[in-house]
């Protein structure tokens, strides 16, 4: 099993994508951040394999929030989304 983590401001491109992963049993959805900083906090209480990261994030960028993320929890595996 995949654990991933949905980081984007939008809500229902986190429910897109939240509903998307579902379709796939080898992945599970373990939470949902709508900036940087909530996606650093959901890091390290949740532990993902992996962050869908939106690049375009109010407050801490999703640039900003990966090189922290990548730094501090050097296992997780962040995947960058933008339009």
């Amino acid at each position: 099993m995949i654990n991933v983590l949905i980081v984007d401001d939008h809500a229902i491109v986190r429910t897109g994508l939240r509903l998307l992963l579902e379709t796939t049993a080898e992945l599970a959805t373990v939470g949902e951040a709508g900036d940087g900083e909530e996606a650093l906090r959901q890091c390290h209480a949740l532990r993902p394999d992996v962050v869908l990261m939106d690049l375009y994030l109010p407050g801490m960028d999703g640039v900003a929030a990966t090189g922290r993320i990548t730094a501090e929890l050097p296992e997780v595996k962040v995947l960058a989304l933008s339009t």
